[in-house]
């Protein structure tokens, strides 16, 4: 530890340096390199020229160079480069065969090494040793026959040399090969530049079966157009178009042909290559021939054309959707809308056919929502366009067989089909086909489909029939019970529509009772068999007490033409609002006594004006106490209530609680004014209850009239509102308005003298 210790103390500390501040002159790097290549700090002197002056002097400079080459080549003989330098170096010498003797030596060392052969080949071109220098490139070609290098080489050294026949020669060793493109370039390039162009020929013909790719055959028939031989040329694409045939289509192959056609002012072969390259081949690999395609049509061609183009486009992109999910039947409906716009019916029935093979794959009726309208829209387009009738019919009958109609089925098909029939005037064949709807799978929309078709063709006796199957088949529906006997009121069967309307009433399930009613009443008024209207809004009443019954009752008898007639209304209300009172629906009470007062502002007089007046309710605001789901208290809830004075003189609880609140008011609204100096006659809770609950209405005036016409059902008379709390009992609620009306002085004094003495 201690050495350790004194070991620390020994490092000398390092020095902190004070200002860190930039130096006033900066050197950058730049600067430090050039100033070291002005003082030529790395360049070394160059080695001493060695003066050779006699022969003897000569061998011993060659001795030792052979040595020191030959030393390194025994140190390590794989490294190439030692044995090119020495015999670079003995080629300098024009020792010619020492050179190949080193170059043969090396070569038995690493015979694959490119470089080698090359340096040995080049050095017996310079000394023009043309024999030699073949032996190598035949010898380098036969063990490495994948360079391409060496067969380059040897074939411009035999074309340098004139030597044509060993230069084609050459070129067809290395053809056995069959090497890459641009060696077939090379060779046909050599032939056209001494004119053989039927040689050329012979090469592309091997060429493009050696490489069959759509470029190989475009430059080969561009060959042909360019030597004039058009036929050949021609020739060569449509070879082409067949040697690919319709699975390994290429769009370039088409272009570059119908480019070729177009230049030979060939347009009809032009239009008729593009369509054919545009059905086969997929529209993500067709841009380009769209393209010069619309381009070709707008030069040449006139509108009828370029819209082709277009179609030819559009088709193209809904059969590439109608191939990735053949379900999209919208994707179907597009299609074939732009098929029947510009195509002959064959195809457009092909289409149809695809369409409606794919038939949805769960039997659910809303998968099959959209797919039965291709049928239907199949059915039309043979109906309207084509006019096969036959055919139509086989399309419908198709149709129905394929729907399973013991689990769902499809009204507006039976419909169609029977309105085609209707059409072909085959009224017998329509029949038959609701016959089997109604029969197979009875829906409403067909049995009211048939009724239709009935009464348009005057058939009212099959209009009955059919009717009772209705209802037979659902005799809880109202509008055909109304309808049924609507048709009997037209045909003047009134003991008949009368019948129906009784036997409707009395069936035990209804869907919309309240409208068979109204209708049931509608009709013996316009019979004008008035008493027969009153029973039925006595037996109405009998069953429910709504409050518009009551309110339609009344209207009924005001509209007759009779003396009484105001009295019978009267009358009505009267019993309305007896009946009414166990109702707990207020604001429907409160609806009948504002209709009442209606009446009675209009034909009433003021007596029975202020008599219905003083049954109208007072609107007052509560508070309960709400409880959540789990039980637990949830706060308090504040709503209005009517208070009718009839159940208000029912509740003494409320009544007297009412007095004493005001009584309290009253007690200290008199402290104040003492407190004030002024003497106040104290009023009684009697009288301060009177005034709360019996508040007067305000006179009628053409703003009230206005006030009281726009009002709802909430529409109250008091002037103002009472805030009850019925935290522990609702018949407990306490008021906390005061009146605005005020009696004459001598009656509020009794009223207060006699609770006083109720009190004593």
């Amino acid at each position: 530890m201690a050495s350790t210790a004194a070991g620390k103390q020994r490092i000398p500390k390092v020095a902190k340096v004070k200002n860190k501040a930039p130096a006033e002159v900066q050197i950058t790097a730049e600067q430090l390199l050039r100033e070291a290549k002005e003082r030529e700090l790395e360049l070394l002197p160059p080695p001493p020229k060695q003066k050779i002056t006699d022969e003897e002097e000569l061998n011993d400079y060659k001795l030792r160079k052979r040595k020191g080459f030959e030393d390194n080549i025994r140190k390590n003989r794989t490294v190439i480069s030692n044995w090119i330098k020495y015999a670079q170096w003995e080629e300098s010498l024009k020792e010619i065969q020492r050179a190949r003797s080193i170059y043969e030596r090396a070569l038995d060392v690493d015979h694959r090494n490119i470089t080698l052969w090359l340096k040995y080949a080049e050095m017996e071109m310079k000394s023009r040793q043309v024999n030699h220098a073949r032996n190598i490139w035949d010898r380098a070609i036969t063990i490495l026959p994948r360079v391409n290098q060496f067969w380059y080489k040897y074939t411009y050294m035999e074309e340098m040399l004139g030597n044509v026949a060993g230069c084609r020669q050459v070129f067809e060793r290395w053809m056995e090969w069959e090497p890459d493109e641009q060696a077939w370039h090379s060779y046909i390039n050599f032939e056209l530049r001494y004119k053989e162009v039927d040689k050329a020929r012979t090469i592309y013909e091997r060429f493009v079966i050696v490489h069959p790719e759509v470029k190989n055959w475009i430059k080969y028939a561009r060959f042909e157009e360019k030597h004039g031989y058009i036929a050949h040329s021609r020739k060569v694409y449509e070879r082409a178009v067949e040697f690919f045939g319709e699975e390994h289509v290429d769009e370039n192959l088409f272009v570059a042909f119908a480019k070729f056609e177009e230049t030979q002012k060939e347009f009809e072969r032009v239009r008729v290559m593009y369509k054919y390259a545009l059905d086969r081949i997929p529209k993500h690999q067709a841009q380009e021939l769209f393209k010069n395609y619309t381009m070709f049509e707008k030069k040449f061609g006139d509108r009828r054309g370029i819209e082709d183009v277009i179609v030819s486009k559009r088709r193209f992109q809904y059969e590439e959707e109608v191939k990735a999910n053949p379900h999209n039947y919208d994707a179907w409906f597009d299609y074939l809308r732009l098929v029947e716009s510009d195509a002959d019916p064959d195809t457009v029935r092909e289409v149809y056919e695809r369409a409606i093979a794919n038939i949805p794959p769960i039997q659910e009726k809303r998968h099959w929502r959209r797919y039965i309208y291709l049928w239907i829209n199949y059915a039309l387009y043979e109906e309207l366009e084509v006019k096969d009738p036959e055919r139509t019919r086989q399309v419908y009958q198709a149709c129905l067989d394929l729907i399973p109609h013991k689990k769902f089925t499809f009204a507006k098909i039976w419909l169609l089909y029977s309105q085609f029939e209707i059409r072909q005037k085959n009224l017998q064949g329509a029949r038959k086909v609701m016959g089997t709807a109604i029969g197979k799978c009875p829906k409403n929309k067909l049995l009211k489909g048939y009724i239709e078709l009935e009464l348009q063709l005057r058939e009212f006796d099959r209009c009955r029939k059919l009717y009772e199957k209705y209802l037979e088949f659902s005799p809880e529906n109202c509008t055909t019970w109304i309808k049924f006997a609507e048709l009997e009121t037209i045909l003047g069967d009134i003991d008949r529509a009368r019948a129906i309307f009784e036997l409707a009433i009395g069936q035990p399930r209804l869907d919309m009772p309240e409208v068979l009613w109204k209708s049931y009443i509608d009709f013996e008024i316009e019979q004008e068999e008035f008493g027969n209207t009153r029973n039925l809004y006595k037996r109405l009443l009998q069953r429910t007490q709504h409050v518009k019954v009551w309110i339609s009752y009344a209207k009924f008898e005001l509209s007759i033409d009779s003396p009484d007639r105001l009295q019978k209304c009267r009358q009505i209300y009267e019993e309305a609002n007896k009946s009414m009172r166990s109702c707990e629906e207020k604001e429907e009470r409160l609806m009948l006594l504002e209709s009442w007062r209606e009446f009675e502002r209009e034909f009433g007089s003021d007596s029975t004006r202020e008599r219905v007046r003083k049954l109208l309710p007072e609107k007052v605001k509560k508070r309960r106490k709400l409880t959540a789901e789990d039980g637990s208290d949830a706060g308090w809830e504040e709503y209005y209530d009517y208070i009718f004075p009839e159940d208000a003189a029912n509740q003494p609880n409320l009544k007297l609680l009412a007095m004493a609140k005001m009584w309290k008011k009253q007690q200290q609204q008199a402290t104040d004014d003492d407190d004030d100096g002024e003497v106040v006659p104290e009023k009684g809770p009697a009288a301060e209850e009177t005034t709360s609950l019996r508040s007067q209405e305000p006179v009628a005036s053409p703003e009230n009239d206005q006030l009281e016409n726009g009002s709802d059902r909430n529409t109250v008379t008091e002037t103002e509102q009472k805030t009850y709390d019925d935290r522990d009992d609702d018949d407990s609620s306490s008021s906390d308005s005061e009146s605005e009306d005020n009696d004459g002085g001598e009656k509020k004094e009794k009223e207060s003298r006699s609770s006083e003495e109720d009190k004593e």
